[in-house]
């Protein structure tokens, strides 16, 4: 995983006229909890941003006083209206005890289905796995080159060494589909040759029945 610094502050009063008062000044309360004794805190509300609204997850070493600790965001609760963050909580943790995190899903490569004319389509832009905080890795990274139209990824086909992924193994993950564009092609193409094979047809039928006539007319000389 991604590693990042967070400086916070010890909070002194916890309560919903102080919490607002720490928003007011451009800060977000939070509590620190997994350990023996839970602290509550305060982070600039700036800095837990580049933390929050990013595409990575990151490993966190929070000093609060110089008291520093390693950590993992566990949850997040944002205003209904503006979305600002108003808390956050934090998990404490250790060299071999297991967490769940939710790792980004992300593709490498050009599916031989998107060169045919198909579409790549993620049903699932995170997933969540639990393992140890040092096996878990900074994404689960999927090789597309492989897939055409009508292939698909599914938990079965990962296989994160030292984790486990917490979706039932046939979930779809990743798909490779027609586009529009190419199914109307395909309709296109069935009714053109439609079209050739009758024309080829009304030119035999005409054929036959010339011949028919001239041996009718041979007859009756």
């Amino acid at each position: 995983m991604k590693t990042a610094s967070l400086s916070g502050s010890p909070r002194e009063n916890v309560g919903k006229k102080d919490a607002s008062s720490i928003r007011k000044s451009g800060s977000v309360p939070g509590v620190l909890y997994g350990g023996q004794d839970q602290t509550h805190f305060t982070v600039e509300e700036n800095s837990i941003n580049k933390l929050v609204f990013n595409p990575d997850v990151f490993y966190i070493e929070l000093d609060i006083d110089g008291n520093k600790v390693n950590c993992i965001i566990q949850d997040i609760q944002f205003h209904p209206v503006t979305d600002r963050i108003v808390h956050i909580d934090l998990l404490q943790v250790f060299p071999g005890k297991e967490v769940r995190v939710n790792l980004p899903l992300r593709s490498e490569g050009t599916a031989q289905g998107v060169i045919n004319g198909g579409r790549i389509a993620t049903l699932f832009r995170r997933v969540p796995v639990k393992g140890p905080i040092e096996k878990i890795p900074e994404a689960i990274t999927v090789d597309i080159s492989p897939l055409t139209i009508g292939s698909t990824v599914r938990v079965r086909d990962l296989n994160i060494e030292g984790c486990k992924i917490l979706l039932n193994e046939s979930v779809l993950l990743i798909a490779c589909k027609r586009t529009r564009l190419a199914i109307a092609d395909e309709v296109l193409d069935g009714e053109v040759d439609g079209e050739t094979e009758g024309a080829e047809g009304a030119e035999g039928a005409e054929g036959a029945e010339g011949a028919s006539e001239e041996s009718t007319e041979g007859g009756d000389a």
